[in-house]
């Protein structure tokens, strides 16, 4: 635990050797009806899926992918001329000290003039968190810098309500498992009023994600879920993105 999260970790760590570029898929506001950000998805340069490029990424280069995916991320938001917010995921496990590992982003981030109001740090769920106090101190000291922060696959994986409580991010998004068939479900769609309720209460925004149908899109919309992100609205796309599909 202490080699992971100590200055040495990066220093002796192995660079990442891959090429990356970053696919973008919009998150709509159907209320608005306009896109509230987009998220940034890694892909490999020779075409390789995003599960390709990440079968390569181990403990001793996890540091160096996970920097240069930020930085990426950042360039090509702004060669793609993104209009809204961009979303990056990013690996807690590969963060040694918040600040230190901040330093390529917001050098990235003055360097293409994206402001740092306009960037979302997403935390997925699904990657084991061996230090809830390390993940709190990146997610408040990102919060403190001025990002947004938002909790990945919520519902699912390692964290959820306990991290809810000791952290209040400006967005969740709702797992996919939650998302699935929710038209025709009637218990997921009580599980999603509770925790829209919740949110609600806390002035957290909600997105649902891996939306692939009109029923899901339509459910959704009657529980007060405006942020939508899915197949039924765009794939994601590198390069110039192209309009999304407001279906209702």
């Amino acid at each position: 635990m202490a080699q992971q999260h100590s200055c040495g970790a990066c220093r002796n760590g192995m660079a990442f050797e891959g090429t990356i570029t970053m696919a973008f898929q919009p998150i709509l506001d159907l209320s608005a009806r306009r896109v509230f950000a987009h998220e940034a998805l890694v892909r490999g340069t020779d075409g390789s899926s995003a599960a390709d490029v990440l079968a390569s990424v181990h403990p001793e280069n996890q540091y160096a992918f996970d920097q240069a995916c930020r930085v990426k991320a950042l360039e090509c938001a702004v060669d793609s001329e993104l209009p809204a917010l961009v979303s990056i995921n990013f690996l807690p496990n590969a963060v040694y000290n918040p600040e230190h590992c901040l330093r390529a982003t917001l050098a990235a981030a003055e360097r293409v003039k994206w402001p740092l109001s306009d960037i979302i740090f997403e935390v997925t769920e699904h990657e084991r968190i061996a230090d809830q106090a390390h993940l709190l101190s990146i997610l408040r000291t990102y919060h403190a810098r001025g990002f947004l922060t938002a909790i990945d696959d919520f519902g699912a994986g390692y964290a959820g309500l306990n991290l809810l409580a000791d952290f209040q991010p400006d967005i969740v998004k709702l797992d996919i498992g939650l998302v699935r068939d929710i038209g025709g479900d009637r218990v997921r769609q009580r599980i999603v009023s509770h925790m829209m309720r919740l949110c609600d209460d806390l002035d957290i925004k909600v997105i649902a994600e891996g939306v692939e149908t009109i029923a899901e899109c339509s459910a959704l919309l009657d529980l007060g879920v405006v942020l939508q992100q899915g197949f039924l609205f765009a794939r994601p796309s590198i390069g110039k993105t192209m309009p999304p599909v407001f279906p209702m």
